[in-house]
C-alpha cells in the first residue's frame, strides 16, 4: 500500500492557490456545475484523492468531517458513467439516514448538467415502494445504509452484478454502529473488477484488514490538519450545575445573535425534555432521534433550512451528516466524552468558509473533559460567563426597540392608531407617554419585559444561644430539642422535600419557588436545608392558586410537595422509603439536576459508551443491599 500524505502537505503549504479543478482532469460539464456552486480551489483530500480515482486505483483516504470528501469521490464517478448502462454502476454506503441523503444531494448538484443521471437514495424508515419502482426503472448510482441495501440483496431486487464503483464512507462510524458484518456481506456481492474507495476518520485494525481484503493495491491518502477543528468556530464552555443547564441556555437564547442553532443532548430523551421545555419558553424547537419516524426527520430538517424553526434538539447519530447553511450555533448542552464526537458536532457550524459558534455546558466535575478536548484538538477553549440580568435586559430593550422602529414604518396603521390614541388622550386627560407605556404593557402581557435582578438567599443567622462546648450537657440529659425559630411578622415556615441529599443550594430553592410562584426577593425569609427537607420562610398569606402551584414545583427533578411545616418531622413509611431510593435511581432523572446525571462520577448512575453501542447504567435497578447479602 503505497502513501504520499507527506507529499500532499507539501503541496497544499507550497501552491495551495495555483491547482484548480480544471487541472484535475474533470470532464467540462462538471467542471460547468462546480462553477455553478461556487467551487474554485479543491481541497488537498479532493486534489490528491480525484486523479487517483480517474485514474482508476483503489483508494484509503483518512480526513477528518468537513475536509471535502465527499467531492473527492462523487465527483470522478459522475465524471465517468455510463448513462446507457441501465443497472447501478456505483453503490455508496453511509452510516446514517442524514449522511445518505446528503451525499445523494451532492451527486444531484454535480450531475446538474448531464442529461437523465438517475440517483436513488436507500435507507430504512422510507417506504419501499418508492425504491423498488425507481430500481425497475433503472438508477445508476445508489446511496444508502447497509441495514436497507441488505434487504433490497435478500429480496433480490438490486442487482450489483454490473457495478463498478464502491465507495465505504465514514467507515469508521459504520463499524461503531455494528454495519461490519452487513457491509462484508455487501462487498462479497460485488464484482471482483469494481475500483473501491474507503474514507475514514481514524483507522482501526478492522478497517485496516478490510482494505487488505477487499481493496486491489489502494493508495492511502492522509490529509493531517493543524488542527482537527475548523479555526472560523469561536469556541466557548460555561461552568454549569446540572440544575441550572436549562436557565442557563434560555439566557445564552436571550444575548447570542443566532440564526440557526443545533443543541446536543446525550440521549433521546434528553432531547426532547429539552425541545419541549425550549418549546415552553416561546422559541421553535424540535428534537431529532433515533424514535422519530424518518419522514418525520426530514420535514423538521428541512424546517431548520427553510427558517420555519430555529433550534434542532439532537443527538449524535441523528445529527450526523447534517449541513445546513444557517447554522451559526452548535450548543453541547452534554459535553460528549471523547474529541472525535466533539469535533463532528461543532463541524455542523462554521462550514464552507463561514464563521460559527460552539457553546459547551460543562459540570465541575466535567472540568478534564475540557482539557481533553484541548489537547486532542490543539485549540483552547475560552470559558465564558453566564450572561447577567443586566446583559439579558439590555437584549430585550434592544428588541422592543426594533419592534416599536418596524411598526412605525408600517405608516397605514399607525395613522389610525395615532386617531385612537389622542381621542383618548382629550377625554382623559392622560399625557401621550403615559397611554404608550399602557399599551406596552397590554402588547407585553403577563410576561414582564425585564427581568429582576437574581433573588439572594437570606443571610445566616448567628446562634447566640449556643452553650460552649464544656456546657454541652450530655447525650442522656439533653432531653427534647429546642423549639424552631420563630418566623418574623407576617412570614410563616414552609415544608419542602428536597434537602442536603439532593445537594439542594438556597438558590435553587429561592429561584424555584420565585419562578413558579411569581414570588419576589421580599418574600423570602429564612432557608434551613436538613439532609432530607428543607424549610423556607414565606408570606403567611400566600393565595391558595399560588400554593397549588408551588406544591407541583419540581427541584432537582423531585416533587417538592410544599406544605405549612407543622414543627413535627415527618414520619417515613417503609413504602416511601422504598419509593424515594426508586426515585434516585430511576433514568428519567438523568436529563436534568439530579445525582444521576451523565458523566458525573458522583452520581449513581453513570453513562457508558462502548464504542459500538451507548447505554445509560443505572444502579436503580440494583438489588436491595439486604437481598444482595441474603444472595
Amino acid at each position: 500500500m503505497h502513501t504520499n500524505a507527506d507529499q500532499i502537505e507539501d503541496e497544499a503549504q507550497t501552491e495551495p492557490a495555483a491547482m484548480t479543478f480544471s487541472d484535475l482532469g474533470l470532464s467540462a460539464p462538471v467542471l460547468k456545475a462546480l462553477k455553478d456552486i461556487g467551487y474554485e480551489t479543491p481541497s488537498a483530500i479532493q486534489a490528491a484523492t480525484i486523479p487517483t480515482l480517474l485514474a482508476g486505483r483503489d483508494v484509503v483516504g483518512m480526513a477528518q468531517t468537513g475536509t471535502g470528501k465527499t467531492a473527492a469521490f462523487a465527483l470522478p464517478i459522475i465524471d465517468r458513467l455510463d448513462l446507457s448502462q441501465k443497472t447501478p454502476q456505483a453503490l455508496v454506503l453511509a452510516p446514517t439516514r442524514e449522511l445518505a441523503l446528503q451525499v445523494c444531494e451532492a451527486f444531484e448538484k454535480y450531475a446538474a448538467h448531464l442529461k437523465d443521471v438517475h440517483i436513488l437514495p436507500v435507507y430504512g424508515g422510507q417506504g419501499y415502494g418508492v425504491q423498488l419502482s425507481a430500481l425497475r426503472r433503472g438508477v445508476h448510482i445508489v446511496v444508502g445504509t447497509p441495514g436497507r441495501i441488505i434487504d433490497h440483496l435478500e429480496k433480490g431486487t438490486l442487482d450489483l452484478s454490473e457495478l463498478q464503483y464502491l465507495v465505504l464512507d465514514e467507515a469508521d462510524e459504520m463499524l461503531k454502529m455494528g454495519f461490519a458484518e452487513d457491509v462484508e456481506t455487501i462487498l462479497a456481492e460485488t464484482p471482483d473488477t469494481k475500483q473501491v474507495a474507503l474514507f475514514s476518520a481514524t483507522m482501526p485494525a478492522q478497517i485496516r484488514r478490510m482494505s487488505k481484503q477487499y481493496l486491489h493495491d489502494p493508495e492511502e491518502i492522509t490529509v493531517k490538519a493543524k488542527t482537527q477543528t475548523s479555526a472560523n468556530i469561536s469556541q466557548r464552555y460555561l461552568i454549569s450545575a446540572w440544575q441550572q443547564k436549562m436557565d442557563a441556555l434560555t439566557r445564552i437564547l436571550e444575548v447570542e445573535n443566532f440564526d440557526g442553532m443545533i443543541v446536543f443532548g446525550r440521549t433521546r430523551s434528553v432531547t426532547e425534555e429539552i425541545a419541549e421545555k425550549l418549546r415552553a419558553r416561546g422559541y421553535s424547537a424540535a428534537a431529532i432521534n433515533g424514535d422519530i419516524a424518518q419522514p418525520q426527520r426530514e420535514k423538521t430538517v428541512n424546517q431548520l433550512k427553510s427558517g420555519k424553526l430555529d433550534i434542532l434538539v439532537a443527538t449524535d447519530v441523528a445529527a450526523r451528516g447534517l449541513d445546513v447553511e444557517r447554522v451559526s450555533h452548535v450548543v453541547n448542552y452534554d459535553i460528549p466524552t471523547d474529541a472525535e464526537s466533539y469535533v463532528h458536532r461543532i463541524g455542523r457550524t462554521g462550514r464552507a468558509g463561514r464563521s460559527g459558534d460552539a457553546i459547551s455546558f460543562v459540570t465541575p466535575r466535567e472540568r478534564g473533559l475540557v482539557k481533553m478536548i484541548e489537547r486532542a484538538t490543539r485549540q483552547e477553549l475560552t470559558e465564558m460567563a453566564l450572561p447577567s440580568v443586566d446583559e439579558v435586559n439590555v437584549t430585550r430593550l434592544s428588541r422592543f426597540d426594533d419592534r416599536i422602529t418596524a411598526a412605525l414604518e408600517e405608516a397605514g396603521r399607525i395613522e389610525a392608531f395615532r386617531d385612537i390614541v389622542t381621542h383618548y388622550v382629550r377625554h382623559h386627560d392622560v399625557p401621550e407617554v403615559d397611554v404608550a407605556a399602557a399599551l406596552a404593557v397590554v402588547a407585553q402581557g403577563e410576561t414582564p419585559l425585564l427581568l429582576e435582578p437574581d433573588p439572594e438567599p437570606a443571610p445566616r443567622r448567628e446562634r447566640t444561644d449556643r452553650p460552649e462546648r464544656g456546657d454541652r450537657p450530655d447525650r442522656g440529659e439533653r432531653g427534647d430539642r429546642p423549639e424552631r425559630r420563630t418566623p418574623r411578622e407576617g412570614f410563616a415556615t414552609y415544608r419542602i422535600n428536597v434537602g442536603k441529599r439532593q445537594r439542594v443550594e438556597p438558590r435553587q430553592i429561592v429561584g424555584a419557588l420565585a419562578n413558579e410562584g411569581g414570588l419576589r426577593r421580599d418574600d423570602f425569609g429564612a432557608i434551613k436545608i436538613m439532609p432530607d427537607f428543607s424549610l423556607v420562610e414565606l408570606p403567611a398569606d400566600l393565595p391558595h392558586g399560588t400554593l397549588d402551584r408551588l406544591a407541583d414545583t419540581r427541584i432537582s427533578g423531585q416533587l417538592i410537595e410544599l406544605r405549612p411545616d407543622s414543627g413535627r418531622p415527618q414520619r417515613r413509611t417503609d413504602a416511601t422509603s422504598r419509593g424515594r431510593r426508586d426515585d434516585r435511581g430511576s433514568g428519567d432523572r438523568g436529563g436534568y439536576g439530579g445525582r444521576g446525571s451523565y458523566g458525573d462520577s458522583g452520581s449513581r448512575g453513570s453513562y457508558r459508551d462502548s464504542g459500538s453501542k451507548s447505554s445509560y447504567r443505572d444502579s436503580g435497578d440494583r438489588k436491595p443491599r439486604h437481598k444482595r447479602d441474603a444472595d
